[in-house]
């Protein structure tokens, strides 16, 4: 079956740029997702940033947001 002329080869260079497209976007994405796992300290400031949320939408009181607060930081 043709297709204008040029065959199913002009439908496998739009499968090729595809291809191409969908491995460059997956090198990117576990190239951020190892950066972020290897963030060093980022696991207790982010555990720092949720205890802040939570004290801001007003879940845990102040006495225990800064117990929370202390125990995290040493």
């Amino acid at each position: 079956m043709m297709m204008n002329g040029t065959g199913w080869m002009g439908l496998g260079g739009g499968f090729m740029w595809l291809f191409w497209i969908l491995l460059i976007v997956a090198v990117v994405l576990l190239v951020r997702g190892l950066a972020s796992s290897r963030g060093g300290d980022t696991g207790s400031t982010d555990a720092l940033e949720v205890l802040r949320r939570r004290f801001a939408r007003g879940e845990i009181d102040e006495a225990e947001f800064e117990r929370r607060k202390r125990r995290l930081q040493s």
